[in-house]
């Protein structure tokens, strides 16, 4: 079988052959959950295969052992497994399993591999990931990710101790909304019913102990169960736990209240964790409860409701959480988000405009820090529906009371301009110059300049031709070919 990547897919891998082709040794692919990261790099697996190189393909759960080994199968590469259970092999592509190779890494001579692909590259910073680019230090390495920031906030560029030397960005979630390659995700934050108020950080993220002992109350559960049944209408849907604990008492409660549910963890066996998914995805469960196991990479495209019990102070575990709710499916329009711990307050819609850099810092729209922003959303009062600024609620259709305008008059007389002021004027300034020059492009070669001008994906430059366009009715670098 052959692939057939989507417009943008086949942009973003252009995109990555460019800055091989340039001397970047290690490029990472940002694209947003459900967006087909493992498509485009299991494609990219089978053009180096072909031309003869060898190819490690590095994972840290077996849930994603299993589906990157589907997805390459799917397309007949011939693959070796490297994890517990599985039979050395010596195929050209290997899938692992990051804390198997670790223990491994005398059986393979450091010039082994040509390629390395890090799924889930975010983790790259950690011990093991370091140790095994260390060993494999003649390879290049694509790392993949919806979210490229560490926990504790630190890049993954050179410049900030990572191992990246560019970044990729693939479209938004906004643009693969508008392409029908995401649900629109609807976001209700009934109020919180614990006290989040005083919780600890340590190493960048709320102190698990607290944030169990914080949530894990039968009153707070028994909220989410009843939104769950009046807001999301008993569609599969995943529950994120404070801990291992709190998730298995959540998956009690929601078995009282006559619902199908069930708890995976990491001490599970892997065929009781594998039938467990399988279940929500084929309707032997309504719900299914976890910790940290089904945060990333797990792909259960019916999945249609996500339940945050676990407040995060980490921008990159809450998208990555909402994501597995987002994923297309037969009939399916939408998401439903059922926030009890604020966690879209703190880092904003799951379909809001960000851009990522290689130096840790997130930004949303105005070039500001988020941290020092203010996020663009509004609560409706009626529903608890979350949204970006409109003059009704677009989910139970309240209309919000609009205050009047306190209007100063100055009687024309000149006022002293400070600093802030003068940044918010020339911040305007370019904002209007950058739209004046989008407005002057006509053609697809013309955003495809000023992409490049700007430093932008090709895929920003397909988009935003498309999207004017509906308004108006082999590389090879140092003998590695991807």
């Amino acid at each position: 079988m052959i692939y057939k990547l989507r417009d943008y897919q086949q942009a973003d891998v252009q995109a990555l052959r460019e800055r091989f082709r340039r001397g970047d040794r290690n490029v990472l692919y940002q694209l947003p959950t459900g967006g087909g990261k493992t498509v485009v790099f299991s494609y990219i697996t089978e053009g180096a295969a072909k031309r003869g190189n060898r190819v490690l393909i590095l994972v840290h759960r077996q849930e994603l052992i299993r589906q990157t080994s589907a997805s390459l199968q799917e397309i007949g590469v011939n693959h070796g497994i490297i994890a517990p259970g599985f039979t050395l092999s010596w195929d050209n592509v290997r899938v692992a399993s990051v804390q198997t190779l670790v223990r491994r890494l005398t059986q393979f001579p450091p010039n082994y591999f040509q390629l390395i692909i890090s799924d889930e590259c975010h983790h790259a910073g950690a011990a093991s990931w370091s140790k095994i680019f260390a060993h494999f230090s003649q390879a290049n390495i694509l790392g993949v990710t919806a979210t490229p920031v560490r926990l504790d906030g630190k890049g993954l560029g050179r410049p900030a101790g990572g191992f990246f030397d560019s970044m990729v960005n693939g479209p938004s979630v906004k643009q693969l909304i508008a392409n029908k390659h995401l649900a629109i995700p609807r976001v209700y934050a009934p109020p919180v019913g614990a006290d989040l108020s005083n919780l600890r950080k340590k190493y960048g993220e709320f102190i698990t102990a607290e944030t169990a002992a914080a949530m894990d109350k039968p009153v707070i559960t028994g909220c989410a169960v009843e939104h769950y049944r009046r807001l999301a209408g008993g569609v599969p849907a995943i529950t994120f736990c404070a801990s291992v604990a709190h998730a298995e008492h959540v998956a009690e409660q929601f078995r009282s209240a006559g619902y199908q549910a069930a708890s995976i963890d990491g001490t599970m066996h892997d065929a009781d964790r594998k039938r467990r998914i399988s279940d929500l995805g084929n309707g032997g469960l309504h719900v299914l409860t976890s910790c940290d196991i089904i945060s990333e990479g797990t792909d259960i495209p019916v999945v249609g409701a996500a339940i945050l019990l676990r407040p995060t102070a980490s921008m990159g575990l809450y998208l990555q959480q909402v994501g597995r709710a987002l994923r297309m499916h037969s009939g399916k329009t939408h998401a439903v988000i059922l926030d009890h711990v604020g966690n879209v307050m703190r880092h904003g819609m799951p379909d809001e405009d960000r851009e990522w850099s290689l130096d840790g810092a997130t930004f949303g729209p105005g070039a500001k820090k988020k941290d020092d922003q203010d996020l663009k959303i509004k609560q409706c009062e009626k529903c608890y529906a979350v949204h970006m600024p409109a003059p009704k609620c677009p989910v139970c259709g309240h209309v919000y009371e609009v205050s009047a305008r306190e209007i100063e008059q100055a009687d024309g007389e000149l006022q002293e301009l400070d600093a802030k002021r003068l940044q918010e004027i020339e911040d305007n300034r370019k904002k209007m110059f950058a739209r004046r020059e989008e407005g002057m492009c006509r053609t697809l070669q013309d955003f495809q300049a000023l992409a490049a001008k700007r430093g932008y994906s090709p895929g920003w430059a397909f988009y935003r031709f498309k999207a004017r366009q509906q308004r108006g009715g082999s590389a090879q670098q140092a003998g590695l070919a991807i």
